[in-house]
């Protein structure tokens, strides 16, 4: 029997608890309480010592078995309508922020918010998410941010070279200090261009050449521009990261780490063409070279080294991070979309010989490129109903696309903001 009952001595549907929230005194009875036993109120009457119950009320008086909770008594009318009807309704006037806390205070759950609620409950939560973005991007502006940016400055006092380092790191992190800063930053994005151009020269049948043993080889025109290209990156990262601050901070970060896949494939099909196992015609060494072919591919990577220059692709990075959410929605409509058409479309067309849409995988490949809007008329249907299915499809895929797009687009336009406030926080917190 558990503390309550050996006070009363009563059975428990016979028993009665006074609740008094903020000078409200309602007398509740057990058996409508246990009905939802998670729930705070429902809680106390397991409790086993007066210790416990303190855990879960802020009073209590024992001879009166009356409960005390310092919290809105306003709120508590529509907690107990919950324990009477079961459904829990928004209340009118009440922050979204504040009413979530409520609720999970007395322990009910947002699944117990009525059919009548959720959308608009949700919609709220939407809405309040957008204005602590708003907001943070604010505080960019506030002495409070402005004294963050300035901390990782800071960091130099004491360390070796502090001056030196200092003035090096400001010029190579920030284009606006001043205008050899900004000189450097046009240099280091003038070397990424040319690095992507020698990279897309490479790939042109007449820059093609091939050694005494028929193993392609770089051109020495391109090649050259390509080494010298490395060699910058390679001197800039090293130096980005002799003269900074915090050496594990700054290769956590994914620019950087993104500079050294960069360099690092260079390096590596550097050693393995001066070894003395490029010479060797072994056969077994074939897949060997096939890896270190594979390993150039990850030259791409200069091609997102543009980040460090654009406010615009670091905020699409963001976007796409924050944004699991929407990109997972948008897969899993087309997903269902594209299973959906591609067996109705095998199941109209499959008897029409003319036709190539003769299997549901042949099927998938034809509704991902119509969902999405591509197109490309390699596989169409022939047959009425085909045709009807397929303008259907296209239909379908405008408006599933069009869906999570919006929410998308507003937090790219979000995480742009914040990284122009950003820019320009340095650029006046280094005048």
């Amino acid at each position: 029997m558990v503390y309550g009952q050996i006070l009363h001595g009563c059975a428990p549907d016979d028993c009665f608890m006074v609740v008094n929230v903020g000078g409200f005194r309602q007398r509740l009875e057990h058996g409508v309480l246990q009905r939802f036993p998670h729930t705070r109120l429902a809680r106390l009457l397991c409790c086993s010592s007066p210790e416990a119950i303190l855990e879960l009320c802020d009073d209590f008086v024992p001879t009166e078995m009356e409960y005390y909770f310092d919290r809105n008594p306003i709120f508590f009318c529509n907690v107990l309508n919950f324990y009477l009807t079961g459904k829990m309704h928004l209340v009118d006037g009440l922050c979204v922020l504040s009413f979530r806390q409520e609720i999970e205070y007395w322990g009910i759950k947002d699944g117990h918010l009525d059919s009548c609620c959720c959308e608009k409950f949700q919609e709220l939560l939407d809405q309040t998410e957008d204005l602590r973005w708003d907001q943070e991007s604010v505080d960019l502006r506030s002495t409070g941010s402005r004294a963050e940016v300035i901390s990782e400055v800071d960091l130099f006092d004491g360390t070796w070279c502090a001056d030196v380092r200092r003035n090096v790191w400001l010029r190579l992190e920030n284009p606006t200090y001043s205008a050899s800063a900004k000189a450097i930053a046009v240099a280091s994005l003038t070397v990424v261009l040319i690095s992507i151009v020698a990279m897309c020269v490479h790939s042109i049948p007449d820059f093609r050449q091939v050694d005494q043993n028929d193993r392609e080889v770089d051109h020495p025109g391109p090649a050259f521009f390509e080494n010298l290209c490395v060699l910058f990156f390679s001197a800039e990262f090293l130096l980005r990261l002799a003269v900074a601050p915090s050496a594990r901070k700054f290769l956590r970060s994914p620019l950087n780490l993104i500079d050294l896949m960069s360099i690092t494939p260079f390096y590596v099909t550097l050693a393995w063409d001066l070894g003395p196992v490029a010479e060797d015609d072994n056969s077994e060494l074939e897949n060997v070279g096939k890896v270190m072919q594979i390993l150039k591919l990850t030259r791409l990577f200069r091609i997102l080294k543009l980040a460090r220059h654009s406010a615009g692709l670091r905020s699409l990075g963001a976007t796409l991070r924050h944004s699991g959410r929407e990109v997972g929605l948008l897969g899993l409509f087309l997903f269902v979309g594209i299973s959906t058409f591609s067996a109705l479309m095998y199941s109209v067309e499959k008897e029409a010989e003319e036709s190539e849409l003769q299997t549901i995988p042949i099927g998938w490949w034809w509704a991902t490129i119509s969902m999405t809007t591509v197109g490309y008329g390699d596989t169409v249907p022939v047959t009425l109903a085909g045709k009807l299915i397929g303008t259907l499809c296209i239909l379908s895929g405008l408006l599933i696309v069009a869906l999570p797009i919006t929410n998308i687009f507003n937090k790219f336009l979000t995480f742009y903001q914040k990284q122009e406030d950003r820019q320009l926080l340095k650029s006046t917190s280094s005048d």
